[in-house]
């Protein structure tokens, strides 16, 4: 069976739910309708109302970069721990090298009642993680996120993929070596772990047969099933996967969000009026097959929503 992404039914226009974010991601949509972010520069995770006021939830220091609901109602931050310095390029906020005030990032645990952060997984098998970038929950409590990793003057991280629980019982490593691993999602089944990198422009897919594994069928490392690469210059943010089960993925330079249909053969983009569209996310509207989509214009500082295609 082969699927397509219909160009022609992609959303066009969008919606501004808020201004004056500070380089704004991982969205998560709420059931009283408003929506949970994080903003790196500011530290916290913030909450949007349905009308667009920003209330902080929780000050979770570093750089909080991306974020997830977990089994327990809990917020789960992956931290890059303060990973980037900020250019203001006439109103576009840009994230600038790696500043000297970083040291490691975290998974945090955060109360989103009381606003309590706690650390739960610092590092893996010994070693610090470097940089957590974007989580996904599994229907078993556990949870996937990547590492992105760090780049410095002349050296760049090769780091990867982990699954660990939410009880923090457990952590370790899945998939190594990646490029800058960013964006991570499963399928509707939760049968795949999709995986964007940032700067080669490329997803790969690898099957998920029980909690926490993934298989590909690549004879190299990192042994992955690669649904597409991105032509010119394109880099990939964070990802979710629609219900329809396409891999959409914030893409910088050329800004928007990237559709890719569960098997790969098809490619549309979404454009969006800001060079650094980061992330996206879902709602399913109750009793319709209509979603709504929450996107995260970060250069500019916007949550914007969409009538999603499916």
């Amino acid at each position: 069976m082969r699927f397509m992404v219909d160009q022609a039914k992609l959303p066009t226009e969008y919606r501004i739910a808020a201004t004056g974010l500070q380089f704004p991601e991982g969205p998560v949509p709420m059931n009283d309708g408003s929506v949970l972010v994080v903003e790196i520069p500011r530290g916290t995770l913030t909450r949007v109302s349905a009308s667009g006021e920003l209330d902080v939830v929780a000050e979770c220091g570093g750089g909080p970069n991306g974020c997830a609901i977990g089994p327990d109602g809990k917020a789960y931050i992956a931290n890059n721990g303060g990973s980037f310095s900020w250019i203001d390029l006439g109103g576009l906020t840009l994230p600038g090298p790696l500043p000297d005030t970083w040291v490691n990032g975290t998974i945090q645990r955060v109360d989103i009642d009381t606003g309590e952060v706690e650390t739960l997984y610092d590092s893996c098998d010994g070693r610090q993680l470097r940089a957590p970038n974007d989580l996904v929950f599994d229907d078993h409590g556990g949870f996937w996120f990547t590492d992105h990793g760090v780049r410095e003057e002349r050296s760049s991280d090769r780091s990867g993929v982990f699954y660990a629980k939410a009880d923090g019982s457990e952590i370790r490593e899945v998939i190594f070596p990646l490029d800058a691993p960013n964006g991570v999602g499963l399928s509707p089944l939760g049968d795949k772990v999709y995986v964007a990198e940032t700067y080669t422009g490329r997803v790969w897919s690898w099957d998920v047969h029980t909690p926490g594994t993934a298989e590909g069928s690549g004879l190299l490392e990192p042994h992955g099933n690669l649904l597409t690469g991105l032509p010119d210059l394109q880099y990939l943010d964070s990802l979710a996967v629609d219900a329809e089960g396409n891999v959409c993925v914030g893409t910088l330079i050329n800004g928007g969000i990237t559709v890719i249909s569960a098997d790969g053969g098809s490619v549309g983009h979404v454009g969006i009026d800001d060079l650094l569209v980061t992330n996206i996310a879902f709602r399913r509207e109750e009793g319709t097959s209509a979603s709504t989509a929450y996107i995260t214009s970060s250069g500019t500082g916007r949550l914007l929503t969409m009538d999603w295609f499916c």
